[in-house]
């Protein structure tokens, strides 16, 4: 059975999930916007929520806008915090070199993930137990040295 939490909403287009199972609910664009190559827009949602403590959003890209068109989040994911009560904007980033992108109202552009969200304690310590890991950072798993 999949869990289900209490959103309240102000929105004059509520988030909606495309299909049974989504992790995701869409977000809507509720202004036009025009974006040219390479360009970024703080695009209206008109959604306000109130999330339970102990819970967050998380504004995603969708995946068939990046994929058709180049268009994704700058700042992906984007973190709506339990006591955030302002309307939900999302950055859109036109990435393609020689094509502008229109957005208009009521475009699905990006995803709502809501999700618990422990808080944590940060425990000073002198030293870190060890881990198969260890420090390696960026690039350090799956490769090999040679030639792509």
């Amino acid at each position: 059975m999949t869990e289900t939490v209490d959103v309240l909403i102000i929105a004059p287009e509520a988030p909606a999930y495309a299909h049974p199972g989504d992790a995701g609910a869409d977000l809507f664009a509720a202004e036009s916007v025009r974006l040219e190559p390479g360009q970024r827009a703080l695009v209206g949602t008109g959604v306000r929520i109130a999330l339970p403590e102990g819970y967050a959003g998380f504004v995603v890209p969708r995946s068939g806008l990046a994929a058709k068109h180049g268009i994704t989040i700058v700042n992906a994911p984007g973190t709506v915090d339990a006591g955030y009560r302002g309307e939900i904007k999302v950055s859109l980033l036109n990435t393609d070199a020689e094509n502008a992108f229109d957005v208009n109202v009521g475009d699905r552009i990006a995803q709502l993930i809501v999700m618990p969200v422990p808080r944590a304690r940060f425990i000073p310590v002198e030293a870190l137990p060890e881990s198969v890991r260890g420090e390696g950072g960026f690039g350090s798993t799956g490769f090999s040295g040679g030639a792509a």
